[in-house]
């Protein structure tokens, strides 16, 4: 209830903001319309982005039967910062942090921001970095990209006192990116590959396995800088290992992004998993800040 209140107060204050609301009569394409995640950085650019995802679940579904459960609540906030580095802008170079913040056993959502690592219902802490790249393959199709990063794990055990904070394995993950700009310019289309292969790794859910991840997202521009969008992805565990855990998810969501200056830009999404085996089903409030210059 908390959530959907605080979703309802942030769609409220875009709505109301009188900057929104006016008429945007530049012509100038601006960052959430030309630096999609396709795009890569100019030599000496920078891109900072802070990305907040908060998901909570009270139904899941394992062994085919789906049921109720006490709610779990799952908070991971990331810092992305790529900058470019080559003159031809093929390539970039950058680093990849995430914290994590979870509390389980029917405690209120809201409480992931408690960090008060209660015995049996709460853990949090920064969880991974990785360096990574991101680079062009084919030069004649720059809105197509690859982005590769090494996840370093820094935590011990990914469960302590009946609480998941996070995998305890190095993760290889590759990202396809593509996207395209309808003629008329006020839709885009962005589409998603995320490959993640976990290395083997004792007491670890996911040893030896691949997460696949695709993805498309459909954007709609009332103006520059301006955009509402909506999505679908699913989510594939593949194990490798004979009796090992997997499972699938469905997901539908949308969302909005807004050009505040011509550096940073704001984004809200909202998802729902709609269906899956062998998972929660739950939801996701996300709001991310990112910082283009």
């Amino acid at each position: 209830m908390y959530i959907k209140k605080i979703a309802l107060v942030l769609m409220l204050i875009i709505i109301s903001n009188p900057i929104l609301s006016q008429e945007d009569t530049d012509t100038k394409r601006s960052v959430i319309q030309d630096f999609t995640p396709s795009i890569l950085l100019k030599k000496g650019q920078w891109d900072i982005k802070w990305f907040n995802n908060l998901y909570t679940e009270t139904q899941a579904t394992f062994g085919g039967n789906k049921s109720d459960i006490p709610r779990n609540t799952f908070f991971t906030s990331t810092v992305d910062v790529f900058t470019g580095i080559s003159d031809n802008r093929r390539v970039n170079l950058g680093l990849l942090l995430e914290f994590r913040s979870n509390v389980i056993g029917g405690r209120d959502a809201l409480d992931i921001f408690s960090f008060d690592g209660e015995n049996g219902t709460a853990r949090s802490g920064l969880t991974s970095f990785a360096p990574a790249i991101k680079f062009n393959p084919v030069k004649s199709l720059s809105n197509f990209t690859i982005q590769s990063a090494f996840h370093i794990p820094l935590v011990g055990q990914e469960t302590k006192d009946n609480v998941f904070l996070d995998q305890s394995g190095f993760i290889f993950q590759n990202r396809f990116f593509y996207d395209y700009s309808f003629q008329s310019g006020n839709w885009q289309l962005f589409t998603e590959l995320n490959t993640e292969y976990n290395f083997k790794k004792d007491n670890s859910f996911a040893s030896n396995s691949l997460r696949l991840i695709p993805g498309a997202f459909l954007s709609y521009f009332p103006s520059s800088k301006f955009t509402v969008l909506g999505f679908v992805q699913h989510l594939q565990l593949i194990s490798f290992e004979t009796n090992g855990f997997e499972q699938d998810a469905t997901i539908l969501g949308g969302g909005a992004k807004y050009q505040l200056t011509n550096e940073l830009n704001i984004e809200f999404l909202y998802s729902n998993f709609v269906r899956g085996n062998d998972t929660g089903l739950g939801s996701t409030y996300n709001i991310g800040l990112r910082a283009l210059f």
